[in-house]
């Protein structure tokens, strides 16, 4: 119970993660802190990405899930389940690394955008 309970929640903060990295650059370009965060984030995700290399969270959350069930059945809850289809998207290779690029993209043009940047605590 305790290993499908920690995988859930893997997929969650997975989730949550893959929101920082779509809408992080918003939120970084008013407070500095993010920006150290967001910006290593989305270049780590391009490199996972392009390269088709596993996310490591993705790799935690498989661990876990076997953990769980060595014949890797899955057990998940009914939130996760739905979480999973959008983080999983059978998409095919070229489009997931354009939507990569995008995303360094459009985080780049938002970073570099003159104007008010608000407070830099």
């Amino acid at each position: 119970m305790i290993y499908r309970t920690l995988a859930d929640g893997v997929v969650i903060f997975h989730f949550i993660w893959i929101l920082f990295l779509i809408f992080g650059g918003i939120w970084g370009r008013k407070y500095r802190v993010i920006r150290y965060i967001h910006i290593p984030a989305v270049i780590f995700a391009w490199i996972v990405e392009t390269f088709d290399w596993y996310c490591p969270l993705t790799d935690l959350e498989v661990w876990l899930r076997l953990r769980q069930s060595p014949a890797g059945g899955y057990n998940g809850s009914f939130i996760t389940h739905y979480l999973e289809k959008l983080i999983y998207m059978d998409l095919p290779r070229g489009v997931i690394v354009f939507l990569a690029l995008f995303l360094v993209a459009m985080n780049c043009l938002l970073y570099l955008r003159r104007g008010d940047h608000g407070p830099n605590p």
